[in-house]
C-alpha cells in the first residue's frame, strides 16, 4: 500500500509549539518554574502522562525522573533478568521523554532507569553535548545500574539520538561491548525509537547549514549534537567506518514514515554485522493508520507495545493498532 507523507512542519514551528504549551501551561496551572533536586521524589508508578503534560512537568522539573525509574532498591527477576535503561532524545529530557513508557515498563516487572546527560543539572533542554562527552557519562551510568542491580547486562531502550549515534558510539568505543568476547557486553538489546543512526538532513534545515558551512556556529547556540547528528559529521562518518553494529547486541529500529527530525527516515535502519541481529521496523507497515512522527513516537502505544515485545520476544503480545496523532500521540 502506497502512504503518502504528510507535509512536514518546520523544525522552528515545531520548537515555538512546545515553547507555548509550556508557558501557557505554567500560566495556567501557576507553577514555580524552578528546578528541583536529583532526588526528588518519584511520582507514583501509576502515573501516566501526555506529551504535552510531561513536557511541562519536565520543563518545570527537569530532574525529576519519570514515573517508575531511578528505584535503585530494584532487583531484577528470572523473567527480567536485565534493568532498562533509557535514553532520551536531544533537547529533552528524561521526565519529558518517557512519561509514558517508564511506567509501564515497571508495571511489567522491569527494573527502568532513566538518566538525564548532555546538559547542565536544573537546565530543561539536555542531551546538547558533543556525542562522545555524553556517551562516557551512559557509560558511567550503565555501570552504576549494573553494580546497584547485581545485573550482567541491561537493555537500552533510546529516542532519537538516545537511540541512535549515542548509544552506538557507547557499545563501539566507551566499553558497552567486547567484540573480543561478546558474553562480556554490558548490553544485550538496543531499541531505537526514531534513532539518529545514520545522520539527518532534519527535513532540509541540516542539509542548508551544512551546504552553507553553518553547522559549527549553529551548534555554537544549539549544542555540539546538532552538528554531530548531520549526515556527512565526523560522528556519524566513524561510527559507519565500522559498521552498523556489535557482535551479541540485538538491535531494533522502529521508525515511522512521518519523521520529520531524522530525515530521511530510512538513514534510521541498520545493517547487521557479524554476530548481531537488526530487526528494522516501520511503523505505518504494522499499523497503517498511525500518524505519529518523530516527537509523538515516544507517547505512541503501538510504538510502545513494539518496544515491549521487543524486550521480551519470547512473550510478544498481539499489537491492537489505534490511532495516533502528531505532537500527542496516542
Amino acid at each position: 500500500m502506497f502512504h503518502r507523507p504528510v507535509r512536514p512542519t518546520p523544525r522552528s514551528r515545531l520548537l515555538t509549539w512546545w515553547a507555548t504549551v509550556g508557558a501557557v501551561s505554567a500560566l495556567t496551572l501557576g507553577l514555580p518554574a524552578e528546578s528541583v533536586a536529583a532526588d526528588t521524589p518519584r511520582p507514583p508508578v501509576g502515573a501516566g502522562s501526555s506529551a504535552p503534560a510531561a513536557f511541562v512537568r519536565g520543563t518545570l522539573q527537569p530532574e525529576a525522573p519519570p514515573a517508575g525509574a531511578n528505584d535503585w532498591t530494584c532487583r531484577p527477576t528470572a523473567a527480567h533478568p536485565r534493568p532498562v535503561v533509557l535514553l532520551h532524545a536531544t533537547y529533552t529530557n528524561a521526565h519529558m521523554n518517557w512519561s509514558m513508557l517508564s511506567p509501564r515498563l515497571k508495571r511489567a516487572g522491569y527494573c527502568v532507569f532513566a538518566p538525564n546527560y548532555g546538559g547542565e543539572p536544573g537546565v530543561p533542554l539536555k542531551a546538547t553535548r558533543h556525542v562522545p562527552d555524553s556517551a562516557r557519562e551512559v557509560a558511567r551510568y550503565v555501570d552504576r545500574v549494573l553494580d546497584a542491580t547485581g545485573a550482567r547486562q541491561v537493555d537500552l531502550v533510546g529516542h532519537s539520538q538516545g537511540g541512535g549515534v549515542l548509544p552506538r558510539w557507547y557499545l563501539r568505543f566507551e566499553g558497552g561491548t567486547d567484540p573480543a568476547k561478546p558474553a562480556r557486553n554490558k548490553v544485550r538489546r538496543l531499541i531505537g525509537l526514531a534513532p539518529s543512526n545514520h545522520g539527518t538532513t532534519v527535513a532540509g534545515l541540516g542539509t542548508l547549514t551544512t551546504e552553507l558551512g553553518l553547522d559549527r556556529p549553529v551548534s555554537l547556540l544549539a549544542g555540539q549534537a546538532y552538528a554531530d547528528q548531520m549526515v556527512g559529521s565526523a560522528v556519524n562518518t566513524t561510527l559507519d567506518r565500522g559498521g552498523d553494529t556489535q557482535p551479541g547486541v540485538t538491535y531494533t529500529v522502529i521508525a515511522t514514515r512521518y519523521d520529520e527530525v531524522v530525515t530521511p527516515y530510512h538513514h534510521q535502519f541498520l545493517t547487521a554485522g557479524p554476530g548481531a541481529k537488526v530487526r528494522n521496523i516501520t511503523l505505518q507497515d504494522v499499523c497503517p493508520q498511525d500518524r505519529s512522527e518523530h516527537i509523538s513516537i515516544a507517547y505512541d502505544s503501538n510504538a510502545l507495545q513494539l518496544v515491549l515485545n521487543a524486550l521480551d520476544p519470547a512473550h510478544p503480545k498481539p499489537l491492537r493498532c489505534g490511532f495516533s496523532a502528531p505532537l500527542i500521540g496516542g
